[in-house]
């Protein structure tokens, strides 16, 4: 295998036999490791939207009809703030993600165990304006899969009305969410990057 393979090729050693049964459940600590030696980039909590909605134009008679204060809008912090980014640093293509953790109802707890608006929050992404942002960013403008990736984390990953639910607002995006289970190693967070997102940013 030639160097351009190999630079493309995730570092699946970290997570085999006794590492894998090893390796913290971090999505951070998983992807940089794997990215070792590649061509991919892990960026925690980018800053590419930090002041996004600062610099929205709005019509005057918009303005006129609410509060303006008089402050810097090139300082302030009025934007989203991603969990994670996947570059590939040699196309330039950017995933977003967000990491979502949230309990659920499973054996032991009242179904009041699945209350919680986290994933709800997720729902931001599905708007007109970033999606269209995250393709012009990430350079991902196709209608095979989303500009983004959510992982989701905890007891949520197997609550049976909130699985049924996410599914749902995902319709055929299956492969833009990965429900990582508790104790499920970082191979299979691994496996589903490699096999359904990673070519899009090839």
């Amino acid at each position: 295998m030639g160097k351009k393979e190999l630079s493309n090729r995730l570092n699946w050693e970290n997570f085999s036999g006794k590492k894998a049964q090893n390796a913290e459940q971090d999505l951070y600590d998983v992807f940089n490791k794997a990215f070792e030696g590649t061509v991919y980039k892990l960026h925690e909590k980018p800053k590419h939207f930090k002041n996004l909605y600062a610099s929205v134009k709005l019509s005057e008679d918009t303005l006129n009809s609410i509060f303006n204060p008089n402050i810097d809008y090139d300082n302030v912090s009025w934007g989203i703030l991603p969990d994670f980014a996947i570059e590939n640093t040699k196309t330039g293509k950017i995933l977003f993600g967000e990491i979502k953790r949230q309990d659920g109802w499973v054996e032991g707890k009242a179904p009041s165990a699945g209350r919680g608006n986290a994933h709800e929050r997720l729902c931001k992404l599905f708007t007109p304006g970033l999606l269209n942002l995250y393709k012009k960013v990430g350079g991902i403008d196709t209608d095979d899969i989303l500009p983004f990736w959510v992982v989701f984390e905890g007891d949520i990953t197997r609550d049976p009305k909130r699985v049924r639910e996410i599914t749902f607002w995902f319709d055929r995006y299956y492969m833009n969410f990965f429900m990582w289970q508790p104790n499920q190693k970082g191979d299979l967070l691994l496996k589903h990057f490699d096999n359904y997102l990673k070519q899009y940013l090839d």
